[in-house]
C-alpha cells in the first residue's frame, strides 16, 4: 500500500477490537507491524491516537497509513490456477452471507506448513472484490464435503454462536474397516493433542484430554466395512478418526490412525487411496430471524466408484 487510506467503519464492522481489524484490513502484513503502527499512532480514528483495545463504532473514520506487505506473505505466485477454477465448480450453496463448498479431499483449507495455498486463499483469488471471506469451521486436508466459509464479519459472529450452542449440526459419513459395534452408538473419549518434532500433529485417547463425543450409526454393513455415520458432537483436531479407532474400526484411507495393510488392499483392488471421511451435512441459521438451512454435498468419484465395487460383497 503506497498511499494513506481512510476506512468509513460500517455496521458489519462495528464491535471488533481496531487490531483486529487491521490485521483482517491489512492481510499479508506482519502482526508486529500492525501493533507497531498503532502504537507510534500512525493508525487513527476520528484524527485521535487509539490503543489496540479500541473497539470501532459505525461511522467511524479509520487512517490508516501506507504499509508495506512482506513478499513472502502475499498471496503465492505460483497458486494453482487450475485447482482454484475446479473450487469454483465446487460451491453448493451460496448467499449474501455465506459460502459452502464441496471441497475436494486433498486441498487443505488454507495455506501453511509447507503449502502453498488452501481453500480460502483459492475462494480470495476467485472473488478479488469480497471484502471479507473466512472460515467457519475446519475440515482435514483429506477429509472432503461441506466447508462453511463467512461472507460477512456479522455471520461468521453468529455461526460461531451457532457452534458455540451445538445449534450448527454437521454430519459425516465414513467407511471403517471391520464390524462396527452395534453397542457403540457413541463413543465418549477424551483426547489429547500432541505435535511431533516434524510438527505432525498425533491426538490420542487420553484421561488427561480434553472431553471429546461424537455420536455414531451403522448406515450399511458390507463384507468386512461398516459404512457410518458420525456427527461430532464436541469439534476436537482428528476426533472421529481418532474415536473410529478407539472403538475398533479404524476409517478407511486413514494414514495415521487407520490400517495401512488394508488400505494396500483397497488401493490395489479398486485404485482406492483417499481417506473415506465426508462432510455429508450441514444445518445451520444464515440469521437468526432466518429458517434452519440444510446443505448436502455428494461424494466425489473415487468414493462412488469403491461404494459400487463394495456393494457387490454386500452382506
Amino acid at each position: 500500500m503506497s498511499k494513506v487510506q481512510f476506512v468509513t467503519i460500517d455496521a458489519d464492522q462495528a464491535g471488533q477490537r481496531i487490531d483486529n481489524f487491521l490485521i483482517t484490513f491489512l492481510k499479508g502484513v506482519p502482526k508486529s507491524r500492525i501493533y507497531r503502527i498503532l502504537r507510534k499512532g500512525e493508525v487513527r480514528v476520528n484524527k485521535k491516537r487509539v490503543k489496540p483495545v479500541y473497539k470501532i463504532q459505525a461511522g467511524d473514520q479509520v487512517r490508516v497509513p501506507p504499509v508495506e506487505v512482506s513478499q513472502s506473505s502475499e498471496a503465492p505466485i505460483n497458486i494453482n490456477l487450475d485447482k482454484v477454477q475446479q473450487l469454483e465448480s465446487q460451491i453448493i450453496y451460496e448467499s449474501d452471507h455465506v459460502i459452502v463448498i464441496n471441497k475436494p479431499s486433498g486441498i487443505a483449507v488454507h495455506g501453511g506448513s509447507g503449502l502453498s495455498f488452501g481453500v480460502i486463499e483459492a475462494l480470495r483469488q476467485l472473488r478479488p472484490e469480497a471484502r471479507y471471506l473466512e472460515l467457519v469451521h475446519r475440515l482435514d486436508r483429506d477429509t472432503s464435503g461441506c466447508l462453511l466459509i463467512a461472507k460477512k464479519r456479522s455471520a461468521l459472529r453468529y455461526l460461531h454462536e451457532q457452534l458455540r450452542d451445538k445449534k450448527l449440526y454437521k454430519e459425516y459419513v465414513a467407511l471403517a474397516v471391520g464390524r462396527w459395534p452395534k453397542s457403540t452408538q457413541r463413543v465418549d473419549a477424551p483426547l489429547l493433542k500432541n505435535t511431533l518434532k516434524s510438527g505432525e500433529r498425533i491426538v490420542k485417547v487420553d484421561e488427561a484430554g480434553k472431553p471429546s463425543i461424537t455420536d455414531f450409526k451403522i448406515e450399511r454393513k458390507y463384507d468386512g466395512f461398516t459404512l457410518v455415520q458420525a456427527v461430532p458432537v464436541t469439534g476436537r483436531t482428528h476426533q472421529i478418526r481418532v474415536h473410529a479407532q478407539f472403538a475398533g474400526c479404524p476409517l478407511v484411507g486413514d494414514p495415521k490412525y487407520g490400517n495401512s495393510d488394508i488400505d494396500r488392499e483397497l488401493n490395489e483392488s479398486f485404485g482406492f487411496n483417499r481417506l473415506f471421511l465426508h462432510a455429508r451435512k450441514l444445518k445451520f441459521r444464515e440469521q437468526r430471524d432466518s429458517k434452519p438451512l440444510v446443505v448436502s454435498a455428494e461424494f466425489d468419484e473415487p468414493i462412488e466408484q469403491l461404494m459400487k465395487s463394495l456393494n457387490n460383497e454386500a452382506i
